[in-house]
């Protein structure tokens, strides 16, 4: 599914939005995700970091949470907003997790500065993120 430029842009508010949410006082780094599946609605989610760093919930892992909350499967597309220069890129256990429910999903990357504006942006797809991605449908 090809995703719109407004729908990108939608997709980029709503992170920039929930990433203000975001439980972070250890690292102090705020992140925000949006996910998009095939009918357009969109799921939103934040970081959640916990005293053991391990129970520490990733926003993109967050926002396919209510997605599968909410009985939808099939993202194609997603927002992460970071801080920083640079945008940050999904986890490697964020990565499969998007492999468990796509062959490929489109991620726009933004990076905000101290003031809340976009300091940088790129785009790329979990296929590149992730080229040999472990699917069990795949190997059985």
């Amino acid at each position: 599914m090809s995703v719109r430029a407004a729908d990108v842009e939608r997709l980029v508010a709503e992170a920039r939005a929930v990433r203000a949410n975001a439980y972070a006082p250890y690292s102090r780094y705020r992140v925000g995700a949006a996910v998009m599946v095939r009918d357009g609605r969109i799921f939103t989610g934040c970081n959640v970091e916990n005293a053991t760093y391990g129970a520490t919930l990733c926003a993109e892992r967050a926002a396919i949470a209510a997605m599968v909350a909410a009985g939808a499967t099939a993202p194609v597309a997603c927002a992460v907003v970071t801080a920083g220069a640079r945008p940050g890129a999904p986890c490697g256990i964020c990565r499969q997790v998007f492999a468990e429910f796509a062959k490929d999903v489109r991620f726009v990357l933004v990076a905000e500065d101290k003031r809340g504006k976009i300091a940088a942006r790129r785009s790329t797809r979990l296929s590149a993120l992730l080229p040999q991605a472990f699917r069990l449908r795949d190997v059985r």
